[in-house]
């Protein structure tokens, strides 16, 4: 059975390679073969990852780079049609809800490939979110929806969407995370930091909604200030980031908060450790949400909705939006001791790809 395993952004690789090893470990049924969008392109945003994740250099690299939304869904499309066509595959498993995701989903289904979707039945429910139209899309494509929690498949019945689609099969981002968690404790980016663990927090933002709107994003650095104030941050800038700060001349802002350590992208491995070590994190990210409930580690999500409800009602995850006097409260509760435990939930026990495997051969 030929399968094309499709990453196309940082979010995407810690998902795809414990699939690709599932696969691998059953090479008398698959044969798979992993393409890269390259819609994340550069070092720090991609080939550190493939490091970190073991993964091996891709079948293929399709070279799309960024763009508008519009530009880079049909550059990704352009470039996937014929993968698909020279490998006569079998089915193409697309992970997330970046652009690469739908793009080569609509691509395999107009070919008429099975599709199987991982991480299916997730909804913010906010349309504002060019993640949830990707979302909705692929699932409603889609042959195989995999779903990482219970509430997917609430989801995706109510949508109307037929029983025989719909396959629980846990979180298969924390196979990742369990399987390289011995290998992330070794790794020395609190020393590059300059912190001790339990001693800081970490804070990642990279949304549009967050980092284009100047109003928006001076609200969430004045909560930043009043942390950094209580408890020296680490704040890994993601590239779009950076370079808004700039254009929003937010530069001088930042510099002035003396206990806030500005470092470069990290790869996986220093990621986890980062979150593993915190004592708060603060993010605008999807993932984290979910990394930090393994670890138990308290998250605050600077967002106003979460396609990851489990994260919440099960996990460490509380989300407080982008006003600063929110955050700035929640922020001090847990400095202050005060926050929920969370337990890990339901299909969190790294075994989602083996069960994804199951579902493929059904």
């Amino acid at each position: 059975m030929k399968v094309i395993l499709v990453v196309g952004a940082r979010p995407n690789f810690m998902k795809i390679a414990p699939i690709w090893r599932a696969c691998k470990n059953r090479s008398d049924v698959f044969d798979p073969i992993l393409v890269h969008t390259e819609q994340h392109y550069d070092d720090k945003m991609s080939q550190i990852f493939f490091n970190d994740l073991e993964l091996p250099k891709p079948h293929y690299q399709l070279g799309v780079g960024s763009g508008s939304h519009a530009v880079q869904t049909a550059k990704v499309m352009m470039a996937f049609e014929p993968v698909v066509i020279n490998e006569a595959a079998d089915l193409v498993v697309v992970v997330g809800d970046v652009n690469s995701t739908i793009a080569c989903a609509m691509v395999a289904k107009k070919l008429n490939v099975k599709v199987a979707h991982v991480e299916a039945g997730l909804r913010s429910r906010d349309l504002s979110m060019p993640e949830e139209i990707n979302r909705l899309m692929t699932d409603a494509i889609s042959d195989l929806l995999l779903t990482p929690s219970r509430d997917a498949d609430e989801n995706l019945r109510q949508e109307g969407v037929a029983e025989h689609r719909i396959h629980f099969v846990g979180n298969v981002m924390i196979d990742s995370l369990r399987l390289l968690e011995g290998k992330a404790d070794q790794s020395s980016v609190l020393d590059l930091a300059g912190v001790e663990a339990g001693k800081y927090a970490l804070v990642t933002l990279h949304r549009p909604s967050n980092v284009d709107d100047r109003e928006t994003f001076m609200g969430i650095l004045q909560a930043l200030d009043y942390v950094q104030k209580q408890i020296p941050i680490v704040w890994p800038l993601h590239p779009r980031t950076a370079k808004m700060i700039d254009q929003l001349a937010l530069r001088d802002k930042l510099m002035a908060m003396k206990h806030m350590k500005l470092i470069d992208p990290v790869g996986y491995l220093d990621a986890l450790k980062l979150q593993k070590s915190a004592k708060l994190v603060l993010t605008d990210s999807g993932g984290l949400q979910e990394e930090t409930t393994a670890f138990g580690v308290p998250c605050l999500t600077m967002r106003e909705n979460t396609e990851r409800p489990v994260t919440i009602s099960e996990g460490t995850n509380t989300l407080v939006g982008v006003s600063s006097d929110r955050i700035i409260q929640v922020a001090k509760e847990v400095l202050d001791g005060h926050y929920k435990a969370g337990r890990i939930p339901e299909g969190w026990d790294g075994q989602a790809a083996e069960r994804m495997a199951d579902v493929f051969v059904d």
